[in-house]
């Protein structure tokens, strides 16, 4: 059964807890943030699929922009799950692969010169709106970690500081790849 009415008083429960909580908790704030945010990355990993699925090299190793979306999905499971109560972790590899992509983007994209419009392809348009998303989602995890609700690993903050930086990576990425010149803020 996909419902079981257990809140339609408001409240809800994780993992670790005895006593039902609002769903206005920091806690379900930061739940419902992470699960938004692998939901829309679904979004952009359909549409990279559809139009730029174009490989990445890091090392010798070529991705596809489809299987390192997928391959956060995963990974932001397991935040979920740490978030829930759940013992698990996301590991500092997570956080190195991510910044070896970023890396192999920078060598293919031009130097960032400051702010860009966002915009250009469909693709990046879905990326800078992931990367909104994803900025969120880690305010709200963040406000849980200094509540004292849970206690998260560096690794785990460090991945998701990282992430919004991959989605830019991937917006500006997407744009150069269609030929799309970055706009800069006139500031008028």
């Amino acid at each position: 059964m996909l419902y079981t009415g257990k809140g339609d008083k408001g409240t809800t429960k994780v993992i670790d807890s005895k006593n039902r909580f609002s769903k206005d908790s920091a806690l379900a704030e930061a739940l419902g943030s992470l699960d938004e945010l692998n939901s829309y990355l679904g979004l952009c990993k359909f549409k990279a699929r559809q139009t730029q699925d174009g490989g990445i090299l890091i090392g010798k190793e070529e991705l596809k922009t489809s299987k390192i979306l997928k391959e956060v999905q995963e990974d932001l499971f397991i935040v979920q799950a740490q978030t829930a109560g759940a013992d698990k972790k996301i590991s500092k590899a997570k956080v190195t692969k991510i910044e070896k992509i970023i890396a192999a983007i920078e060598k293919e994209i031009p130097p960032i010169k400051g702010f860009s419009i966002a915009g250009g392809t469909e693709l990046s348009s879905l990326f800078d709106v992931a990367r909104t998303i994803a900025r969120r989602t880690e305010r709200k995890v963040v406000a849980v970690s200094d509540s004292g609700m849970r206690k998260f690993t560096g690794s785990t903050l460090a991945y998701l500081n990282r992430l919004s930086s991959l989605l830019f990576a991937l917006a500006r990425l997407s744009n150069h790849r269609s030929g799309i010149k970055e706009e800069t803020p006139s500031y008028k």
